[in-house]
């Protein structure tokens, strides 16, 4: 489904990432973990077509079709969302109104009535009032309200592939909770998820049988490993694992 080929990004002259390779297939879970400033933001940006990040060099290929003439809405129009770990605020854009307008995009065939009712399902589900909606995007809502709204519209549009950017960032432990639940939700309904993080918190609560585990550094992926990987972060930190490894 995704596959990045020798994938180069410089910022500024300054190279982010080098030489990545990575691959995500059909209804696959990866956790990117990785310190600050080790490139990960930068995978996640380029991938969603930040416009900062389309001079890239290397090949980035989603459902066998490469993607680097695609504008961002048009990578969501394909199937490829990202949740931003800081979820800007959009003033004069009503929150159902949005959703609304991007369920009849992607699912105009539905009808009003139909999409509606997908709105109001989702919104209880993450703990959203009717009160809520009714603001502008962002507008006033606390760093986990704003990755719970992320997760809604991840939710109504059910993606072939999520890329979430440090969801865990900002959060408390009751946003935690539902935030772990719809990523669970929306991997067993096929979604191929590939979260970044930098810490276990998040992961303790969500189903990683099967997962794959990938450490960043310097703007490489150096190891790769399965759920275990994660416990290891936890008890030794980067740089241990990076030494044992002759990786670093």
């Amino acid at each position: 489904m995704l596959e990045i080929k020798n994938l180069e990004v410089k910022k500024d002259g300054l190279a982010i990432l080098k030489n990545l390779n990575f691959s995500a297939g059909n209804s696959e879970f990866h956790v990117v973990m990785g310190p600050n400033g080790s490139g990960k933001s930068t995978l996640a940006r380029t991938l969603a077509g930040h416009p900062e990040y389309t001079n890239y060099e290397g090949s980035i290929k989603f459902k066998n079709r490469e993607i680097s003439d695609l504008k961002a809405d048009e990578r969501l129009r394909e199937g490829l969302m990202m949740g931003f770990q800081h979820p800007p605020r959009i003033n004069g854009v009503n929150i159902k109104r949005f959703l609304t307008r991007v369920l009849e995009k992607i699912d105009g065939k539905e009808g009003a009535e139909k999409i509606e009712e997908k709105i109001k399902s989702a919104t209880e589900e993450l703990g959203f009032s009717e009160d809520l909606l009714t603001r502008n995007i962002n507008a006033g809502l606390s760093g986990g309200e704003r990755k719970r709204l992320e997760l809604l519209q991840a939710r109504l549009i059910e993606p072939e592939i999520l890329i979430l950017d440090e969801p865990d960032s900002g959060v408390d432990v009751d946003s935690l909770e539902l935030i772990s639940d719809q990523i669970n939700w929306l991997h067993e309904r096929g979604t191929t998820v590939v979260l970044i993080t930098h810490y276990g918190s998040l992961l303790e609560e969500i189903d990683l049988e099967g997962a794959r585990v990938h450490l960043f550094s310097d703007g490489k992926i150096i190891t790769s490993g399965e759920q275990d990987l994660v416990r290891e972060v936890e008890d030794k930190g980067f740089n241990r694992i990076y030494e044992e490894c002759g990786c670093d």
